[in-house]
C-alpha cells in the first residue's frame, strides 16, 4: 500500500516513467519516488536541509527571512533538476499537477493551504512570460487550491537577469523592489495569511523580496511553498 500522496501521484494516464522508463507509470514511477522523494529534516524559515534536531539554520537567526515558514517537497538534485528544466525551458507545462502533487505530501503545507486567506504564485515580468508562454508558479498553484489562488496580487515591476549566475549578494541587489502589491488592493492584504509559490528556491532571493513586498503591504502571516530546494543557502 502506497503512501496516499504517492497514489494521488500516479493518478493519470499511464505512460513509460520518466526517470527509470518503467512503464506503465505517470509520471514517476513509485519505485522512483520512494528512492527520490525522502523526507528530509528543513530549516523551518528557509527550508535548507538542516540535522535532525535543529528547527531554525544558523542564517535565519542572525538574519530573520520575511518568511514565516517555507517548505520544500524535494531536493534540487537529481531527477527533480531535470524534471524542473523540463517543464519550465521545454515546454512541458502539464509537469504542474505532479509537482503539486509532491507539495501535497507536506503536512505542513496541507495546514497552511488550507487555512490561509490567498495562495500568491511569484509573477513573472511581461518579457519572461512571453518567452516561456507560462508561468511555471501559478500552474502549481492552481493544482494546489485553485479557488484561492490570486495571480494579480504581487506585481513583478521589472524583469531583472535570470539569478543562476549570480552569487548570494548579487542575487539580493538583483531583485530588490521587483515585486509590489496592487497598490489599488492594500487593504485585501492587511492582517492576511498568504502562501506564496514558487518551483525552486536556491539563495531565496526572489522569494524573500516578493514576501518583503506582501509584508511591507501588511500581510500578518507569508508561507512560502517551493518544489525544491537547492543543499546550500549560498
Amino acid at each position: 500500500m502506497f503512501l496516499p500522496w504517492i497514489e494521488r501521484f500516479l493518478q493519470s494516464t499511464p505512460s513509460v516513467c520518466q526517470v527509470c522508463a518503467r512503464w506503465p507509470s505517470e509520471p514517476v514511477c513509485a519505485a522512483c519516488l520512494a528512492r527520490f522523494a525522502l523526507h528530509a529534516h528543513r530549516c523551518s524559515r528557509c527550508a535548507i536541509e538542516v540535522a535532525e534536531g535543529v528547527h531554525t539554520c544558523g542564517r535565519c537567526l542572525r538574519d530573520p527571512p520575511p518568511l514565516d515558514a517555507c517548505f520544500a517537497a524535494v531536493p534540487y538534485a537529481y531527477p527533480w533538476s531535470g524534471l524542473l528544466s523540463r517543464y519550465k525551458f521545454k515546454d512541458e507545462p502539464g509537469w504542474g499537477a505532479a509537482f503539486a502533487t509532491l507539495l501535497r505530501g507536506i503536512p505542513a503545507a496541507q495546514h497552511a493551504l488550507a487555512h490561509c486567506d490567498r495562495v500568491v504564485p511569484m509573477p513573472l515580468s511581461r518579457q519572461r512570460l512571453a518567452t516561456r508562454g507560462f508561468n511555471q508558479a501559478l500552474l502549481i498553484a492552481r493544482d494546489l487550491a485553485a479557488v484561492k489562488v490570486d495571480a494579480r496580487l504581487l506585481l513583478r515591476l521589472r524583469d531583472t537577469p535570470p539569478q543562476s549566475a549570480l552569487g548570494r549578494k548579487e542575487r539580493e541587489a538583483n531583485v530588490k523592489h521587483a515585486f509590489a502589491v496592487d497598490p489599488l488592493r492594500l487593504d485585501e492584504v492587511r492582517g492576511t495569511h498568504l502562501v506564496l509559490i514558487d518551483d525552486v528556491m536556491t539563495s531565496g532571493a526572489s522569494m524573500f523580496a516578493a514576501a518583503s513586498a506582501l509584508r511591507a503591504a501588511g500581510c500578518a502571516r507569508v508561507t512560502g511553498l517551493v518544489v525544491a530546494r537547492t543543499d546550500e543557502s549560498g
